[in-house]
């Protein structure tokens, strides 16, 4: 694959000229979705070629039977699986009785675009058959998000130099089987298939979870920009329904194929009402028609852009970059969906099962607390309330009592389905992640009603686990964790490592502290809560003293605390001095030789810096980041985004633009090799914090907003808005200050670089 094939531009991604090597990436990166579903850029004719097709439903999985030779107790039997959903976007086009094929045909001014501005999908290109028919098409696409059930497509073909027999041949095929599967199942059965006028529709539900998807088309002609009716002949077999359609056309006329499709399921409606329903969404969209909805699709999105949109002035790649990670940050998750939540692919892919993992508490939260109304955020919490019951029966199952949570590592519906023992059992820090997401919420939002309302209880759990986790060392005469893996994977089956030891005792602190408050300001809550959990004296003192008595491993020599207990037993041999052609590791060396090396995948120590920056002098993050940044190989995506962030805090803003580079651009510059798998959603919002957080220096802690921006130097001006409380503020950084504009109608108290500022309402305030 060309890396550097995406050109540079502020508002776009845009491919031009048409390279077969490129294809599954760019199916990768010109993915749309609208929250509620999602599909990979295919091609909406025959490809013939190497293809990765990809349409995705939210909520919709299927429990895969692990894949192992092995069993264990507490294993999970299953790895939920996002599904690939049938495909509701294909035409066929036949010239003159041959297909149109472009890896068969002679292509040329081969364009696609996705435009983030308005969120729309274009493709236009010329093609030449093996018959020397020449056909000009444009194709334009959409998945609405004023009715998410329903995208768009316009497909438009021209004749060139023939006059001649053009057949359009729209089908959905409900066959498509998913490329992960684990033992080639098909994990769908097709209950009915049911066709009238220009509509179809294929009822599916999938096998052991019961969802029931139906998925429809209607169609429409115009020629010449002018309405037509055609006749139709239909193509039916088990899984696939297909109309064909065909029409003389002149050369230079326009001949087009308006397709209205989606999806409608049974999260939202009842079974047996899904093909209306279906019936009455697609019948809408076509009714509104397509220059209608796309002008609504227009508008949606300029509400999203006018809080969410960062803006970069100077470098184009950097500004292309990260509108693109907004952008697919929002059409990955809307936030209207408590039981929705944000898969490290999102719709763009199936690697990771589309599932829900960690990534969402320490990474996404704060993009939609400061981008969108807070209820966005708590929804994002209340998936994790909901599911406390089946994260107690994951701790139970491990042999954790009295109440005691473990949050999966990864899930669908709260129950694990991880399938690896060293991240299943062992990669407990994500129960952290779980509380430390409430503490951010709160601390962001002022909302503190969420802790007695729904937030204590997650935390009981979770401080019930942590206590019983650690063991108490005599040798020591200290709590200890043991058998752990850390957020650095190249790591298994470790003591103490800091980031989890550290994470532990903070949350049973923040649980206690909490309760203090609710029993003297809230005690008909606390008292609730009591009853409920079972709370008693003897846990809360038992919690105190693990917290108290947790044990950290550190180097007197370095100044630093030690990732893990044998840290320093390894050869300390930097990044630098490891040859390119042996990167990335994960790909050139054998998992025994990672786990023996010194080298990290992504920050770990530095993680809980970075979350706990507060409680730390900045020397001594300073001398962490200086420690552990050189053995430090970035190989997850959610590693540069911390390091950047933690750069700018320590005044090395080469280093923080470098590594900001990095993970803005990971995906449009394929950093890893594997963007044709889907693209990284959840590390997107680590570039968003890259920016707010890094280069504005953007704090919250103790109820106190602050800034500290700093500006690369290629830049000529950033700025970007957060909802704060309420208030919408923009910030503006140039060489020459900073501005402040407040957006609301009352007045926000801020710091930068440590002096007070009041910004009133609709005023600028220059610094």
């Amino acid at each position: 694959m060309n890396k550097d094939y995406i050109i540079p531009n502020e508002w776009s991604i845009v491919e031009e000229g048409f390279h077969i090597e490129n294809i599954t990436a760019s199916e990768s990166i010109f993915s749309i979705g609208n929250g509620a579903m999602g599909q990979r850029a295919n091609f909406e004719e025959t490809f013939s070629g190497e293809t990765f097709q990809g349409s995705y439903v939210g909520g919709v999985y299927y429990p895969d039977k692990t894949r192992v030779g092995w069993w264990k107790n507490g294993y999970p039997e299953y790895f939920a699986k996002v599904l690939n959903a049938p495909n509701w976007i294909g035409i066929n086009v036949n010239i003159n009785g041959k297909a149109l094929d472009l890896n068969t045909c002679k292509v040329s001014e081969f364009k696609r675009e996705l435009n983030m501005k308005d969120g729309v999908l274009y493709r236009s290109f010329i093609a030449e058959l093996p018959e020397g028919d020449q056909i000009k098409v444009n194709a334009t696409r959409f998945l609405s998000l004023d009715f998410d059930e329903a995208g768009a497509i316009e497909y438009s073909v021209t004749p060139i130099n023939f006059t001649g027999e053009i057949e359009f041949i729209p089908y959905i095929d409900a066959g498509i089987m998913n490329e992960d599967t684990n033992y080639d199942e098909f994990f769908w059965e097709i209950l009915q298939i049911q066709e009238e006028k220009n509509e179809a529709y294929i009822l599916s539900k999938t096998l052991k979870t019961e969802f029931h998807v139906c998925t429809g088309m209607q169609i429409t002609f115009a020629l010449n920009n002018h309405f037509i009716t055609l006749d139709k002949e239909v193509e039916k077999s088990e899984k696939r329904i297909a109309f064909k359609y065909k029409s003389k056309v002149k050369q230079g006329d326009t001949f087009t194929i308006y397709k209205y499709g989606g999806y409608v399921q049974s999260m939202n409606h009842a079974n047996e009402e899904l093909i209306s329903e279906s019936k009455k969404v697609l019948q809408k969209a076509k009714e509104i028609g397509f220059d209608d909805l796309i002008q609504k699709q227009k508008d949606a999105w300029e509400k999203i852009w006018a809080t969410s949109d960062i803006i970069i002035e100077g470098d184009i790649k950097a500004q292309q970059a990260i509108r693109f990670n907004i952008f697919q940050l929002n059409q990955t998750y809307s936030g209207e969906d408590s039981r929705l939540n944000i898969g490290p692919k999102g719709f763009t892919g199936e690697k990771y099962g589309g599932s829900t993992y960690w990534d969402t508490e320490a990474y996404c939260i704060p993009f939609y607390m400061s981008t969108k109304d807070k209820s966005v955020a708590k929804n994002l919490l209340l998936y994790r309330y909901n599911q406390l019951d089946r994260a107690i029966e994951n701790a139970g199952k491990l042999g954790f009592k009295n109440g005691a949570a473990l949050y999966p590592m990864v899930t669908m519906n709260g129950e694990e389905c991880h399938n690896e023992w060293e991240i299943t059992f062992e990669e407990i820090h994500r129960n952290g992640a779980m509380l430390y997401a409430i503490y951010n919420y709160v601390n962001y939002t002022g909302d503190f009603q969420y802790i007695p309302e729904f937030g204590m209880e997650v935390m009981v759990a979770i401080s019930r686990f942590w206590q019983q986790r650690a063991t108490f060392s005599k040798v020591k005469d200290q709590y200890v964790i043991l058998g752990v893996t850390g957020p650095n994977e190249y790591e298994n089956n470790v003591n103490n490592n800091f980031y989890t030891n550290y994470l532990a005792k903070w949350c049973m602190e923040y649980t206690l502290k909490n309760l203090d408050i609710l029993q003297e300001e809230y005690h008909d809550d606390f008292k609730r809560i009591v009853a409920k959990t079972n709370l008693n004296q003897l846990e809360l003192d038992q919690w105190k003293e693990v917290s108290e008595k947790m044990y950290f491993s550190y180097s007197k020599e370095h100044n630093v605390y030690l990732q893990q207990d044998g840290f320093l037993d390894k050869e300390l041999i930097p990044v630098s001095n490891l040859p390119r052609s042996e990167r990335p590791i994960n790909q050139k060396w054998s998992w025994d030789r990672i786990l023996r090396s010194v080298y990290i995948k992504q920050a770990d120590v530095l993680q809980g810096l970075y979350f706990f920056e507060n409680n730390f002098e900045t020397k001594t993050i300073e001398e962490h980041f200086d420690f552990y940044e050189p053995f430090t190989v970035h190989e997850s995506s959610l590693s540069p985004c911390v390091h950047s962030i933690l750069a700018c805090k320590i005044d090395r803003l080469e280093k923080a633009y470098e590594l900001y580079l990095r993970t803005a651009r990971l995906d449009l510059d394929d950093y890893n090799h594997e963007v044709h798998e889907g693209l990284h959603i959840t590390s997107m919002a680590g570039t968003w914090l890259s920016i707010v957080q890094g280069f504005g220096g953007m704090r919250n802690f103790d109820n106190k907003l602050s800034f500290a921006p700093q500006i690369p130097k290629k830049w000529k001006s950033y700025s970007f808005k957060i909802n704060y409380r309420g208030a919408i503020l923009k910030m503006y950084k140039d060489h020459e200050g900073n501005k402040f504009t407040n957006e609301s109608e009352a007045p926000v108290d801020i710091l930068v670089h440590g002096k007070k500022v009041t910004v009133s309402p609709n005023e600028l305030v220059t610094l």
